[in-house]
């Protein structure tokens, strides 16, 4: 049995070295590439247009990655006067990794939804807020911020690009590699992987097993056609190495 990790460098090939460092056959074929954001020339004046208290979220891993880049190019530090708000977990512990600042979270999950049930986000009237993120994805933090009173703006850190794959080859090479196991960690990703396969092959590729990261995502996944959905606890390398035991 193969594993096919589907999510961007190099988190994805540093998965499949770890899966491969313990005896299981894993291969990398991310679906989407990162590149800079169109916003990140504007990210120090955003940032400088927020007071002491106002809050920045941080959405992906990526977005600081960017984010920290712009601001180490412009020599400029960030603040220790400002809330940060990370999306999960990992993305808390890489901001702090990368500034030495602490960003609060929400143990269980790396959503928009687990993220607003912290205590100090329900009430946000008179709070400036700056949402470090990719282009495109949810706006439902934003929408739900503002409708408890913040005031929000944007700084697009990252872009999304589909990779572009000859669908019918890697159906039939991915069938001869004996993949059984998928890790898709994004909706996006979900509905690339979806339709990049022909319909002839669409029987093999929803009966593999198919690792997601949330239970919005399993939805997806279920609403695609896949039956065989395992959730892990985290969108980290840690917590899909778990799920794939």
């Amino acid at each position: 049995m193969t594993i096919l990790v589907t999510r961007p460098s190099p988190a994805g090939e540093a998965l499949v070295s770890a899966l491969r460092s313990r005896g299981q056959n894993a291969l990398s074929a991310p679906l989407i590439r990162i590149f800079p954001g169109h916003d990140l020339p504007l990210l120090v004046a955003r940032i400088a247009a927020l007071s002491p208290g106002d809050a920045l979220f941080l959405l992906s891993k990526n977005a600081v990655y960017h984010a920290n880049e712009q601001l180490i190019q412009q020599n400029y530090l960030w603040s220790d006067k400002l809330c940060y708000y990370g999306i999960g977990q990992s993305t808390a512990g890489f901001f702090k990794q990368l500034t030495g600042l602490p960003a609060a979270f929400m143990p269980g999950g790396e959503t928009s939804e687990h993220l607003l049930t912290l205590p100090d986000l329900q009430d946000m009237t008179g709070r400036r807020v700056l949402l470090l993120r990719g282009n495109g994805g949810r706006e439902h933090l934003a929408q739900t911020l503002c409708e408890r009173g913040a005031v929000v703006d944007y700084c697009e850190c990252y872009r999304r690009g589909p990779v572009n794959y000859d669908g019918g080859k890697c159906a039939l090479l991915w069938q001869q590699q004996q993949v059984q196991t998928l890790v898709v960690t994004s909706g996006e990703m979900l509905h690339l992987l979806r339709q990049l396969i022909p319909a002839a092959h669409l029987g093999w590729l929803l009966q593999c097993r198919i690792i997601v990261v949330s239970d919005r995502l399993a939805a997806i996944a279920q609403s695609l056609g896949w039956l065989n959905i395992d959730i892990a606890a985290d969108a980290d390398n840690e917590a899909l190495l778990q799920a794939l035991q």
